[in-house]
């Protein structure tokens, strides 16, 4: 059974395992999605917690996990916390910014590994290249490359030769910052694979 993961767009991503779903940071969501056996939300901003599309995917049996106190939580963590829930381990991981000011280190924000199958998938929220990515394992990284407020294309392609994934995806961009174009530079400059999705398109791990 397959581990797939779908891009819905900016830093939105469902990762599916057979009838178990997870989705990270769900924003903008179009149209029926199946309901969440877990949400994780990487930090409190518009782009990346929004309770109605929260709401969308949401049921009696959905966790909520985040890093701060919103509605519907039921799991707060902080970075170095691990879960474990179904068939699935979850890693918060620390995820924050060294020369901008927008997601600050002492906010306790968040990435998140989703571990499943013995597969590893790292969601590195919104972040710099950070010095805790180099003790990072992981077979996919979904990536920030549109710059301003994350990693543009330069230094995303340093993280990943610190983490050193079989695969990265790029993210956060084509919506409010980036586009196109800096994933299309980024799988030009970076030494890793890196697979380009479109909105709604899905990665199928073997």
């Amino acid at each position: 059974m397959s581990i797939k993961i779908t891009w819905l767009g900016h830093a939105s991503v469902m990762i599916t395992h057979g009838q178990f779903t997870i989705y990270i940071d769900p924003w903008k969501l179009k149209g029926p999605f199946p309901k969440a056996d877990i949400v994780l939300v990487t930090h409190d901003h518009f782009d990346h917690y929004n309770e109605e599309d929260v709401l969308k995917v949401f049921s009696e049996k959905t966790r909520v996990i985040a890093p701060m106190s919103i509605p519907l939580i039921t799991d707060k963590v902080k970075p170095g916390d691990e879960l474990t829930i179904g068939g699935a381990t979850i890693e918060a991981t620390p995820s924050y910014n060294v020369d901008k000011v927008f997601h600050p280190k002492a906010n306790g924000w968040v990435g998140y590994i989703v571990t499943m199958d013995n597969k590893r998938i790292y969601h590195t929220g919104d972040t710099d290249r950070i010095p805790e990515m180099k003790n990072i394992q992981a077979d996919i990284v979904l990536m920030p490359v549109g710059g301003t407020y994350t990693m543009d294309v330069c230094t995303a392609k340093e993280a990943a030769e610190d983490i050193k994934p079989s695969l990265v995806i790029p993210i956060h961009y084509g919506d409010i910052v980036g586009s196109r174009k800096d994933a299309e530079r980024f799988k030009q400059v970076s030494t890793a694979n890196v697979q380009i999705l479109n909105p709604g398109d899905t990665y199928n791990m073997d």
